[in-house]
């Protein structure tokens, strides 16, 4: 198993690295003040030849979504930092903010700089009051320091950075709901492009704005500090996956964590990194619940943006939340139980989600009762495929994924529990790793 750089881990575990002084001590802000002395376009071109694509689980490249900001300074621009993290399986972000708040706080000033930008909006989980906590005390000894405020470093800048904290709604951590959502409005998704204009000219308060994930900005500091061609070098060889990234891995592995890897490392040393499987791999998400299942076969490719097997019929590393399932869990339940959490997350602002997921819920409750019907399956198929693309905002197209999937991989299960009203596991579990 090839040993695993670390970037944005480097310093993860000093003791005390999420104060200023430690931070200091390690290099920290060294990045920033590189920043002071480029101009904008230099930044961006840095971030261009790196490679790095969002975090947050699109995997967009982020030099494209950064050109698109208007080069004038005639009014405002803001940097917003995504950090409602509410994607079932994923705590990246949440172990940035708590052990790496500087790291990040680096991050956004290096932005602010590439984007002509003044001031960043941190828009937090609402659950999120420990990590809140940890960003705020870092804002406040970056802003002693004079990282933060008026004449920055006597460069003639000025930085302000403030955090906000959402009421807990995962339809936030879609980037238009949430400015919606960060200007007192409901969280609830804008028009899109081609319809209306994108968020980098017309964002929050109708100004240029660029919404970014935590592990998005903090990677940029290590990008800075190595340059962007060095920092293609990690890697396995995908042109368009390159460094390292931030998974969370859980469910049925011997070492459940946070684990920084290299994209592009496969899959099979992925789950070995995280002490290998209990017992025999059922099957797994990729990236974040809102991925779909994937086979437990092949094991062998690279785990990176295009490495998925398309077959998984997933939309790829998502947020990296990889969820590891062996085969004592019934996947009926587990569906059933990720649809209700969509249809209660749901914002009601579309016909298709609103009621698809409704309908969906109410399906699989009736299967869980044992007065299930062997039309169901089809039925539930169905219902996926009028939400397919016809919803107003992704959460839709995420919700039916691990229901589509499901029924692809296990439909003869679908079948038994129906029938039968329970699932029969294999009668003895080994541990593997």
């Amino acid at each position: 198993m090839q040993e695993q750089p670390q970037v944005l881990y480097k310093n993860r575990y000093v003791p005390g690295i999420n104060t200023l002084e430690v931070y200091l001590q390690h290099g920290g802000y060294e990045s920033f003040r590189k920043a002071l002395t480029m101009t904008p376009d230099a930044i961006i071109d840095e971030v261009k030849a790196s490679g790095l694509r969002g975090r947050g689980g699109a995997g967009f490249p982020t030099s494209v979504k950064w050109v698109a900001v208007p080069k004038n300074r005639d009014q405002e621009h803001f940097l917003i930092i995504n950090a409602d993290e509410g994607e079932p399986g994923t705590a990246k972000d949440r172990d940035l903010m708590n052990a790496l708040p500087h790291l990040m706080i680096e991050g956004c000033l290096c932005s602010l700089m590439a984007l002509n930008a003044s001031k960043c909006y941190i828009y937090i989980r609402g659950e999120y009051i420990e990590p809140w906590k940890s960003v705020q005390k870092a804002i406040n000894e970056a802003r002693k320091a004079g990282f933060i405020g008026k004449n920055v470093l006597g460069s003639g800048l000025d930085f302000e950075i403030y955090t906000h904290l959402g009421a807990g709604a995962y339809e936030c951590g879609e980037e238009s709901a949430l400015m919606s959502s960060l200007m007192g409005e409901r969280g609830m998704p804008r028009m899109k492009p081609p319809y209306a204009p994108l968020p980098q000219v017309k964002g929050v308060w109708d100004k240029p704005s660029v919404v970014n994930n935590v592990e998005t900005v903090s990677t940029l500091v290590p990008i800075l500090a190595m340059g962007g061609a060095e920092y293609t070098k990690i890697g396995y060889g995908s042109p368009r996956s390159r460094g390292t990234k931030l998974f969370s891995i859980s469910g049925h592995v011997n070492k459940p964590g946070i684990y920084e890897i290299v994209l592009g490392t496969p899959f099979n040393e992925v789950l070995e990194i995280a002490g290998g499987v209990k017992g025999k791999l059922k099957t797994y998400i990729p990236g974040g619940s809102s991925m779909g299942f994937a086979p437990p076969t092949p094991m062998d490719y690279p785990f990176d943006y295009e490495g998925i097997p398309q077959n998984t019929k997933t939309l790829g590393l998502g947020s990296g939340g990889l969820i590891v399932f062996n085969d004592t869990v019934p996947i009926v339940p587990l569906a059933a139980r990720l649809t209700h959490f969509y249809h209660h997350e749901s914002c009601g602002k579309c016909t298709p989600c609103r009621e698809g997921l409704n309908w969906m819920a109410k399906i699989y409750d009736r299967i869980l009762a044992g007065a299930g019907r062997e039309s169901d399956v089809d039925l539930l198929w169905d219902i996926c495929d009028n939400i397919r693309g016809k919803s107003f905002c992704p959460l839709g197209e995420g919700a039916i994924w691990p229901v589509m999937t499901s029924l692809t991989l296990f439909r003869d299960e679908y079948l038994q529990y129906i029938r039968t009203g329970t699932y029969t596991p294999p009668v003895a579990v080994t541990t593997a790793g």
